[in-house]
Order: structure tokens, then sequence, then C-alpha cells
């Protein structure tokens, strides 16, 4: 994972998407702190180093990443992180592809050629609906949904992994095998307890946590 994208992405959060202050969240817990990481995500750099970070957490970190087929979540969240993690794996093939173009043209032998390593898959996307349709289809699930496909499930911000376990139950009942769950910011709240417990034996990481994005917003601040 390039450390420059993480380390823009990180601070893209402490300046657009952390508040500090008197906040009651979701889960109905009190907080002195809010991060909104869809200001990001929905932001067009944000969402492209949301999707990179992502996608190379994938090629990196889980296990056997060939055979990831698809990334989705719970709407609406994890709807840019999608996206944006489909939009970067179509972009590193697309770059492959033209570098093996390049190297054809030239001409160059196998050993120039062997830092080209494997050609990375695409991975497409879906979103978990919080309700099924109640028209059309009444599908659950919308975009990718392929029966025996190993899937990551990504999330914006994890507290008490709540919509992450929706997203992850659903997900498994569609007959879809979850390979991974990525989380780009963990509040350290009891999230990661949570989702570990639901999916025993399944890799769960956080490109960030709370504590990260607070320091770097409280940096910020001090460097003003």
């Amino acid at each position: 994972m390039s450390t420059d994208s993480r380390t823009t992405l990180l601070n893209l959060i402490a300046t657009h998407s952390f508040k500090l202050g008197d906040f009651t969240l979701a889960s109905g817990q009190k907080s002195d702190y809010y991060i909104d990481c869809r200001i990001t995500t929905l932001h067009a750099e944000g969402g492209r180093l949301s999707g990179l970070v992502l996608y190379d957490l994938i090629r990196e970190i889980l296990p056997n990443p060939e055979r990831i087929e698809a990334v989705g979540g719970l709407t609406m969240g994890a709807d840019p992180l999608v996206s944006n993690t489909a939009s970067a794996s179509a972009w590193a093939l697309a770059d492959y592809n033209e570098i093996a173009e390049l190297s054809d043209a030239l001409e160059l032998d196998a050993d120039e050629r062997s830092n080209e390593g494997p050609a990375p898959t695409l991975i497409h996307g879906f979103l978990v609906r919080k309700a099924e349709k109640t028209h059309g289809t009444g599908r659950r699930i919308e975009g990718f949904l392929k029966p025996g496909a190993y899937v990551v499930i990504v999330d914006d911000v994890c507290t008490t992994g709540g919509s992450t376990i929706t997203a992850i139950e659903s997900t498994r009942e569609a007959g879809m095998h979850v390979a991974g769950v990525l989380c780009l910011v963990d509040r350290e709240q009891g999230g990661r307890t949570n989702i570990e417990a639901a999916i025993p034996g399944v890799p769960f990481h956080s490109v960030f946590t709370a504590s990260d994005v607070r320091a770097a917003h409280i940096a910020q601040q001090k460097s003003r």
C-alpha cells in the first residue's frame, strides 16, 4: 500500500470528516467527536484514495486475493467505497495491460518482463439494502450476485459493527462467501470484537482507528 496515499487519505478524513463536540451516535452512545466519512469518500480525491487503499489491502493483506470477485457493503455508507474499490481494480488491470502491450512492442525478453507479475483481477461491486425491495425483483442485494463467489465486505465507520454484520449476514444468505472485512475507520468501541465474533476465522482489518484520525485532526489544528 502506498504510504503517501494512506497518509493523504488520513489527512482528508481528519480535515473533512472529523468534528469535536457533543454528539449522540446512531447506536445511542454519547461521544465527544463525530466522524462522517461520507464527506471524504464522496470527495473526488478522497473517493479515489479510499478505493486505492482498500484495493491495495485486498491485494496485499487478504489470503488468496486472486479469488476475490467482488466487494460490497450496506448502503449507504459503503456505496462510495464499493464503487471506488471496483474502479481501482479496473484501473490496475488497464495499467497492467498497457505495460504488457508496451513490453510486446519493445520485444522485451522474459527476464526484463519478470517484474510485471500476475495480471490483476477485476473486483466487481454490490450493495446490500437495509430491507428487501417491495417491487420488481425484490432483491436485497444490488449489483454483483453470484452464489459461491468469494467477496469482501467494506464499511466506512465501525462503531458497534451492526451495519457491517447486517451486510455479512445478507451476503452469506445470498450464497456468497465472505473472505474478509475491511473498515475505513474503527471507532474502537467494540465493533471489531462483534464483527470477528459474527464471522470467526475471517480476517478483519481497519485502515485507521478513531485515535489515528483524532491525532491527525489535532495536529492540523495546532499547525494553523
